[in-house]
């Protein structure tokens, strides 16, 4: 006889519960055995879903949901979802969409097919199945679900239900997110949504109106005049306790609180009325806010936030930084996190009311958390300036001390630039960089020898004392090779000094002839010596040949021994320098004499800058006479604009009166056909003849090289795209006004750091530029951070300024690069 269907459904096995299921599932032992339980489950689950078994498809999908949850493959079940939802049981439809949410999704097509169960559900007479379809195409509609629904959703964003107008908000919020031109369809409904009293509608109502405001400028302006509204509903929810049954830990609304100014923050952004009227509440919110508990302190952070971020008064931005000097004390390591970061994005703009907590932040430099640290010690820097020097030296100079290797190279660089920029006296800045070699001397960049050396050399009456400073400091170590070669260098250039005990700075200490230069070959037998430090010892030994008298033999033995050296770079100096002293010996004196003042480097954008390990080091500048007649156009043409523009116009000859030239040939006009000087662009432009390589040498002058004050130029913003922003700030030379300092600071806003950044200019051929080494290579993300970089630009002729950029990084595992021109620098920058 043959069985039907309902006769072999009646004789199944029911299945088990999925309280059953959880209860054996948690009684295996071994994953192994966890996984035999699943894979038994979900045979049967299959077997009663081949069978079209409706009455256990809720208890079995619901099980499914479970085993979804604990990571195991459930995709089978996507169809029976939408069986349930097509039930007319509320259980079925919950199950249903429960499972649609969790195991659909957009990609997958079949979610197309709930488009009509979810609109027949919208429409139904009871609340809670209208909720459940709200809650579902609020999770996981996709844009063509929006646009077929947003009709259904605008209806109930209107009703009177509180339930169903929160959802409807919510999944509003969602639509628009998905179809961005649908949102003027709320607009209507969102009118009265403000003067709803329920918790749940005002709270949603206002993550709705954030939404809009963030995506459309004219709705932003819209808005502007619900700023009333807000401000009584956040003064009602301080002062009188507007909802008792929502309060946290004795305050009320925490979560509606913090909406309302993240919504007032976005409508009081670059709008002076809108911030004028809720500086009033702000002020309120920041000195009744209970601080005992992190409640309030996520209340005061928000409200931190929305004073930084609008045009509020002085007295106010004062309090918000107190605040987060406040925060910095907690206990709470999240809290410190959070204070620091945002200190460190307002430090720009409220300098002195930050530098009121300096003491506290440099606290934050013994913290133990790593975090913190690089927080504390990014904000350090950023306090640097001519009247705390000193004291931020020593504390950022004792935190490099104990700190961790990877925050070594980044700190050696950051007292780098603030020394140069705020040395008191050339003895204080030589100590300093000679403190951060001797502590982290194989943690700095490249450009720190040839540097110190230069300052060294231009600081005349500082010899002695530096040669004997050094001589001490690599006694019996050679572990710090950076501090060996300037050390070489500077015995090299100054032992007769050093023997002679000319040091007035400090006691003079007796040194012969033969205790330097077996300091010197003990540095080229050292192991720990790399092949450029021994080529600076020779090259100082061979130098000591005319400062000392008494040791001329030994140096000619030390030299004859490194002529047959495995190093060829040694071999080929010690073979030039054996030949000084047989064929050439009359010459040797005039040859190794004393180095001159060494002139500081200047660049004229990229064509002139030397990469080394990602740093841009510019080359030094050489001038010379004019060449006699026009440079051919072949050779012109052939030297391309080096910035990688495609499109520049070949480089025309011109016979300029005088023109200063580089190393590797003439300065070019790297912005291609520009014709800055007002002549014909047949007209040869005259470029007046340097007396020196410019402008550099204010930067070693015992005066400080910026103002310390603001200089009143105001500062532009030079690039903008693809989340990297850089500003240009201004500052004027004391030493020289035809020289403008400009300080670019690069901000990421994206999510992830950017790394490898490269900074690049070039500017017109009556101009004079130069790039300093940036403060760092990445930029942090989420503007947590910014790089620096120092340009200075010599104007003589006073022209207007321009300039092309080019920048270069790495992000999100690709190679970035574009190119920028800079037009708009304002006139008080270049008159």
């Amino acid at each position: 006889m043959r069985m039907g269907v309902k006769d072999f459904v009646e004789r199944m096995p029911a299945p088990i519960r999925l309280r059953e299921l959880i209860r054996t599932i948690r009684t295996a032992r071994t994953q192994a055995e966890e996984r035999e339980m699943i894979q038994k489950e979900c045979a049967a689950i299959r077997s009663s879903f081949r069978e079209e078994d409706n009455t256990y498809r809720c208890r079995n999908v619901a099980k499914l949901l479970y085993m979804h949850m604990l990571g195991y493959p459930a995709h089978f079940g996507q169809l029976e979802c939408l069986k349930l939802i097509a039930s007319q049981k509320f259980t079925d439809k919950r199950i249903g969409y429960l499972g649609a949410m969790l195991l659909l999704d957009e990609r997958q097509d079949v979610h197309l097919l709930m488009t009509n169960c979810i609109k027949n559900d919208l429409n139904h007479s009871t609340q809670y199945v209208q909720g459940l379809a709200l809650c579902t195409l609020g999770c996981m509609g996709s844009s063509e679900m929006c646009r077929d629904l947003a009709g259904e959703v605008e209806k109930l964003l209107k009703t009177s239900n509180s339930y169903l107008r929160k959802k409807a908000a919510l999944c509003a919020v969602h639509v628009i997110r998905k179809v961005p031109e649908l949102m003027e369809m709320f607009l209507p409904a969102t009118k009265n949504l403000l003067n709803e009293k329920n918790h749940g509608v005002l709270h949603t109502s206002v993550v709705l109106l954030t939404e809009m405001c963030e995506r459309s400028p004219d709705m932003l302006a819209h808005f502007r005049k619900l700023v009333p509204q807000l401000v009584r509903i956040l003064k009602n929810l301080i002062m009188s306790g507007y909802s008792p049954e929502h309060d946290v830990s004795g305050i009320s609304d925490p979560f509606l609180q913090v909406r309302i100014l993240r919504l007032l923050r976005i409508l009081g952004r670059n709008d002076d009325d809108s911030s004028e009227a809720m500086n009033d509440i702000l002020a309120q919110v920041a000195t009744n806010t209970e601080t005992s508990k992190n409640v309030g302190n996520a209340i005061l952070y928000e409200t931190v936030l929305t004073i930084m971020d609008i045009k509020s008064e002085s007295g106010l931005r004062v309090l918000a930084i107190n605040i987060l000097g406040r925060f910095l004390l907690n206990n709470d390591k999240n809290i410190r996190y959070v204070a620091l970061t945002s200190l460190l994005k307002t430090v720009q703009t409220d300098h002195n009311a930050v530098q009121r907590h300096r003491s506290t932040i440099v606290d934050c430099l013994k913290d133990l958390d790593v975090s913190i640290k690089r927080r504390a010690m990014e904000l350090s820097f950023a306090l640097v300036n001519g009247n705390n020097i000193r004291g931020m030296m020593k504390e950022l100079l004792y935190f490099l001390d104990s700190c961790e290797p990877e925050f070594k190279a980044d700190c050696a660089s950051g007292i780098f630039l603030a020394a140069e920029k705020y040395a008191p006296s050339k003895r204080w800045h030589i100590d300093t960089i000679m403190r951060v070699l001797t502590t982290a001397g194989s943690y700095v960049r490249d450009d720190a020898v040839p540097n110190l050396i230069q300052l060294i050399t231009n600081s005349v009456e500082m010899h002695a004392y530096t040669v004997q400073r050094l001589y001490k400091a690599i006694l019996g170590d050679y572990s710090q090779q950076p501090l060996v070669q300037v050390a070489a260098w500077c015995i090299g250039e100054y032992g007769d000094l050093l023997v002679s005990g000319q040091c007035e700075e400090e006691e003079p200490i007796q040194v012969t002839e033969d205790e330097v230069l077996d300091i010197l070959e003990s540095v080229l037998i050292s192991n720990m010596s790399t092949s450029v430090t021994r080529g600076y010892a020779l090259t100082a030994i061979m130098k000591l040949s005319t400062r000392f008298s008494c040791t001329v033999n030994r140096i000619k033995k030390v030299v004859s021994i490194y002529g047959s050296s495995i190093d060829v770079e040694l071999q080929q100096r010690a073979v030039e320098y054996n030949a000084l002293f047989k064929k050439y010996d009359h010459m040797r004196s005039a040859l190794l004499e004393r180095m001159p003042v060494m002139e500081k480097v200047t660049t004229n954008g990229p064509t002139d800058m030397v990469q080394t390990n990602g740093e841009t080091e510019p080359a030094p500048l050489e001038t010379k006479p004019p060449p006699s007649g026009p440079q051919p156009t072949s050779q012109a043409n052939d030297l391309l604009d080096l910035l990688g523009g495609n499109d520049i116009t070949p480089i025309i000859p011109t016979v300029p009166t005088s023109k200063p030239a580089s190393a590797g040939g003439e300065l070019l006009d790297l912005l291609g056909d520009l014709n800055l000087t007002g002549a014909p662009p047949s007209a040869p432009a005259s470029v007046p003849q340097l007396s020196q390589p410019p402008f550099l040498l204010d930067g070693l002058s015992s005066q400080p090289l910026f103002n310390d004050i603001a200089s009143g130029i105001p500062s532009i913003t030079a690039y903008s795209k693809n989340g990297l922003k850089i500003e240009f700030t201004f500052e004027r030379s004391n030493t020289n006004p035809s020289v403008t300092v400009i300080t670019i600071q690069a901000s990421n806003s994206t999510e992830l750091d950017m790394t490898d950044f490269v900074f690049q200019a070039a500017v017109p051929k009556t101009f004079q530029l130069q790039l300093l080494s940036p403060s760092s290579s990445i930029v942090p993300a989420f503007n947590t951070g910014t790089i620096t970089q120092v340009i200075k630009v010599l104007n003589p002729q006073k022209q207007q300024l321009r300039m092309r950029i080019k920048l270069t990084y790495n992000h999100k595992g690709s190679a970035m690069q574009d190119l920028a021109e800079v037009n708009n620098f304002p006139p008080q920058s270049w008159q």
